[in-house]
């Protein structure tokens, strides 16, 4: 009978999910077995029985049965006549300590051969779990990654003998920390019977499967302890929890209350959705509805998307990716597409696409408004036959990656705005699971992973796992710190709220500036796992490296604009941890798993272990710039220096070695090449960015028109007095964190890059104004008679890192010169000419800076009319002067701090 359905397509993955031929393939399923022996002592019902079972799983609904022992051939035909796939599970001694013996190995890999030789191209076989639910204390006994090996030498073992079959290894909570890699797709028995749990771990565990389909291959609810309507009620919610989750299928335990178990019937449980007589449950009527509706669960509301495609010499992809956005599953949308200044056939491939459509309206003053955004763009519309309306921008000249998405947002007319790139594939359901988890009211943006597609090159292959790669930052198992911007989706009115994309990222940068200033203002951003896109990788070196560079250039804005996230190298220091196919680092110990008391913890969790990132220090453009490139410079004439110089380059390269060796390859793009590639990329990859980020640090102002000195600035720097502290005046009460917040909004709105205070620092604020030296400004308020307040604002100059770089480079130049020349008195000239005027010129700096502060604090004060007192005693001005400081008599001790009565403390309050 097999022959009948030898046409029939396999189920294989894509992405996050299953396909069956060209559809997606989601898995409704239902447990099955084992069952008392037949007469012909199999584990299953009569043939007969077993064919009115499979006529009721069809009017369940369940398009796959999981089955506890290996179908004999008539089980399988007899699958295949009713639709029906079967998840295999492959019996063997998983309960007994394997690893420590070799038969009892070798009994295991002969189990998975014979089950998949019974069954081998059959059409009824969905996949293979080579094993289930293996004991905690059994992995604990032999350790994890010894037993995880083992589950991969099984999966080599089924795909030896079938390369295209599926399979999987069914894990649970206590064993959650086994990762093997050889897996097609993750499965996990969960039974949380609460709906806030289970959809935690549910979004934990799709953060473990990463890139691969996650299935929960069994849960339920026992009748007979819990009661029939609790039942009910807890497998509807759990079956729409899952499939909103965005897993891509789901098992209930079981089809029916006849269970046969460990040599007996079990009789004191009822987890099935039919009786021992197979009469329907009213469970079996839930999971019916719940099956049918899935997995597209309707959604509260379904509000206007636009997706916006920023888009500059992309036509490589940018048709696959504009065919993907006409096949979405989401009933309104526009697709808007803006051509950046394209020198390529982007404009051929947008007039191609819009004469596929169909013509339909547009408002004209969202046009207008949109045209405006970028000056003379011009504009097309049409509406998609099979997806939303279609809108193209043009503009004339190349005006950088926000400006493009800014366009994208003027002619918005969704009240979300989706945002992917020219060289990405959108799922079908992307929009579907970006909008559900947006509704959930928590989040203002939402996330989602880009992976690898399947028919990219070896190279992108080693790109991905190499550094510098787009990547989520996640804060917990929901909430996002950094979404990549080639696939994050925004409510309108929030991106509105933060001024939308800053235009100074032209090339990058521009959705981590935007996602550290929704987190600024108080706003969530999430992360759903199942709104995926595939995403093209660089595909030759040169092209990486000039994608770096491009990141390079971006950091360097990111750090004067935020440099509260960066560290004193100019490296971005994320909050939470980092998701992505490249370890970024060096592993040196292994992850470390939480096991409970004596190993009994029903939920033991893998920590993965951090990366060694001063490792990677060696791999810097500054270890090279300074350490050694000097090394090796000294060699020349202190030859004995030659050993540390040669050493100094050799761990360079080993650290970026073993990175390459670290490097988790996609299986079926590994070439011989690919490692050694990964590991050239390691050590070119931060020389590179390194070197854009300096330069721009260095080069670059962040602002197109930089603070400027005005005459009052000049004057305070060309003086002789004290700028290291201000003072102001109140006649009222002002709340010093107020002030310093009003501080901060005017910094912000003149275009001076600062950070505040977060809780750790011993200051308000660190304003940065030159490359030479930065600022940082505390304040303290002192509480006077009737309500007054003095204000006192001081100002600590210091050295930026240029600054500090640029003193031990001349040090160092200076040092050369000695060891090319020789002398002390040569040494001891040099630094008394050199030394003193650099040390003037660091000190006139950080005085400029200083002047400037001090001005841009006296007009705040004005605004907040405050009155600006002279350093020296405290003074209490009787009258508000209408400009500059006030010159009044000293008051008497006891005027400012007067004998505290009833009365004046009173006032004071």
């Amino acid at each position: 009978m097999a022959d009948l359905f030898a046409n029939r397509p396999r189920v294989w993955v894509d992405g996050k999910f299953f396909h069956r031929g060209a559809e997606k393939f989601y898995l409704k399923g239902v447990t099955y077995g084992p069952f008392a022996p037949n007469a012909a002592g199999e584990p299953f019902a009569a043939p007969e029985q077993t064919a009115r079972d499979f006529l009721l799983a069809r009017e369940l609904g369940a398009n796959v049965l999981r089955v506890y022992h290996i179908p004999p051939r008539w089980f399988l035909d007899l699958a295949a006549h009713h639709d029906l796939l079967l998840l295999i599970d492959i019996p063997w001694d998983k309960h007994l300590v394997f690893l420590d013996d070799d038969a009892r190995r070798a009994a295991a890999r002969q189990s998975v051969c014979h089950a998949v030789l019974a069954c081998v191209h059959h059409p009824a076989v969905f996949a293979y779990s080579v094993a289930n639910e293996i004991p905690a204390d059994i992995v604990r006994w032999s350790g994890a990654p010894r037993v995880a090996d083992f589950i991969d030498e099984l999966v080599a073992e089924a795909k030896r003998l079938d390369p295209q079959c599926l399979c999987t290894f069914t894990n649970f909570p206590p064993t959650e920390f086994l990762r093997p890699q050889a897996l097609d797709f993750l499965c996990f028995n969960v039974y949380l019977h609460q709906p806030a749990p289970f959809k935690s771990y549910l979004a934990r565990l799709q953060l473990m499967a990463d890139a691969k389909p996650l299935v929960l291959g069994e849960f339920g609810m026992d009748s007979l302890r819990e009661g029939e309507p609790v039942k009910c009620e807890t497998l509807a919610w759990q079956i729409e929890l899952a499939f909103r989750g965005g897993l891509a299928g789901a098992v209930v335990f079981s089809f029916t209350d006849d269970w046969y178990h460990s040599g007996r019937q079990i009789t004191d449980w009822q987890m099935g959705l039919t009786t021992v007589a197979r009469e329907r449950k009213a469970s079996f009527t839930v999971v019916q509805k719940m099956f049918h509706t899935a997995p597209r669960f309707p959604l509260p509301r379904t509000p206007k998307v636009s997706v916006v495609v920023a888009s500059y010499n992309g036509d490589r992809t940018l048709k696959a990716c504009l065919e993907s956005l006409r096949h979405l599953n989401y009933p309104d949308y526009e697709i808007i597409l803006v051509d950046d200044g394209s020198t390529d056939t982007t404009p051929q491939l947008a007039e191609e696409f819009r004469r596929g459509e169909t013509s339909g309206e547009r408002s004209p003053e969202k046009v207008a408004n949109a045209e405006d955004s970028c000056g003379a763009a011009s504009h097309q519309l049409v509406t998609s036959a099979t997806g939303g309306k279609f809108h193209s921008f043009r503009h004339g000249t190349n005006l950088g990656l926000s400006v493009a998405r800014n366009t994208g947002i003027a002619a918005a007319a969704g009240e979300i705005v989706a945002f992917t790139d020219a060289d990405c594939r959108v799922d079908p359901d992307w929009l579907y699971y970006l909008v559900a988890d947006l509704l959930t009211g928590e989040f203002v943006a939402m996330g989602g992973p880009n992976l690898l597609p399947p028919d990219d090159s070896a190279v992108a292959a080693a790109v991905m796992v190499s550094p510098g790669g787009p990547a989520h930052v996640m804060l917990d198992d929901r909430q996002a710190e950094h979404i990549p911007g080639c696939n994050m989706a925004f409510f309108k009115t929030a991106l509105t709220t933060v001024g939308d994309f800053d235009p100074i990222f032209r090339k990058a940068g521009d959705d981590v500036d935007v996602c550290w200033r929704l987190q600024q203002a108080g706003f969530k951003i999430g992360f759903s796992p199942a709104a995926f896109v595939w995403h093209y990788r660089r595909s030759t070196l040169g092209a990486y490296l000039k994608q770096q560079r491009g990141y390079g250039e971006a950091e360097a804005l990111l750090l004067r604009k935020h440099p509260e996230y960066f560290n004193a190298f100019g490296d971005s220091v994320w909050r939470g941890r980092i998701y992505t196919p490249a370890k970024y680092g060096v592993l040196l110990r292994p992850p470390i798993i939480y096991h409970g008391l004596f190993g009994s913890a029903p939920f033991q969790s893998l920590y993965a272990s951090q990366p060694a990132l001063t490792l990677m220090l060696l791999t810097t453009l500054e270890f090279h710039v300074l350490v050694t490139l000097p090394l090796w410079i000294l060699a020349v004439t202190f030859k004995g220096l030659l050993p540390l110089a040669i050493a100094s380059l050799v761990i360079s390269v080993g650290v970026a070695v073993a990175a390459g060796v670290q490097a988790t390859l996609p299986k079926g793009r590994r070439r011989w090449w690919s490692r050694p590639l990964v590991a050239l990329l390691f050590f070119l990859q931060p020389i590179v960015r390194g070197w854009e980020r300096h330069q721009g640090r260095l080069s670059r102002q962040l602002r197109a028109e930089p603070v400027r000195e005005t005459l009052d600035s000049v004057t305070l720097r060309d003086g002789t007095a004290s700028l290291g502290e201000v003072r102001y005046w109140a006649e009222h009460r002002v709340e010093r964190v107020a002030f310093v917040a009003r501080v901060l909004r005017g910094l912000d709105h003149q275009g001076w890059p600062s950070r505040s205070d977060i809780g750790w620092s011993e200051f308000d604020v660190e304003i940065y104004g030159n490359r030479w030296s930065h600022v940082q400004l505390l304040t303290v308020a002192e509480d006077h008679p009737r309500g007054r307040q003095l204000i006192r604002c001081q100002l600590r100059a210091r050295l930026s890192l240029q600054a500090q770089i640029a003193f031990w480079s001349l040090l160092g130049s200076v040092a050369l010169v000695v060891g090319f020349f020789g002398g002390w008195r040569n040494w001891l000239v040099l630094l008394l000419l050199t030394l003193p005027l650099f040390a003037y010129f660091l000190w006139r700096q950080k005085r400029k800076l200083q002047s400037l502060i001090v001005v841009f604090l006296d007009e705040l004060a004005k605004q907040e009319k405050l009155i600006k007192v002279p350093t020296g005693r405290i003074v209490e001005p009787a009258v508000a002067p209408k400009s500059g400081p006030v010159r009044v008599e000293l008051p008497k001790a006891a005027e400012i701090n007067p004998p505290v009565t009833a009365e004046s403390k009173a006032t004071v309050t």
